[in-house]
């Protein structure tokens, strides 16, 4: 491996998903001000918007696209302007 190429800063970090309060360590390099303790550990602290514990994918809250129906309009619309190739 090359010297002086790789991040010098990389630790544990606290991630928390800000939507249900769902934490997690992990380590990475991310710069961050706020910070957080967990049992009895002082960890730098990144909020984040959505993890997958509150993703709908990953929690199967997903809503379904009516594909049924865009496959109908799309038929309708251009369904009808198939061109028949006659051979001589």
């Amino acid at each position: 491996m090359k010297k002086g190429i790789h991040p010098e800063n990389y630790r544990e970090v606290v991630f928390k998903d800000m939507s249900n309060d769902h934490t997690f360590i992990t380590r990475s390099t991310v710069n961050t001000k706020d910070s957080i303790e967990l049992d009895g550990t002082n960890y730098p602290l990144v909020k984040i918007e959505i993890s997958n514990t509150s993703h709908p994918f990953y929690t199967g809250k997903m809503k379904l696209v009516d594909t049924a129906g865009r496959v109908d309009k799309f038929n309708k619309r251009f369904g009808d302007r198939k061109q028949v190739r006659v051979q001589k």
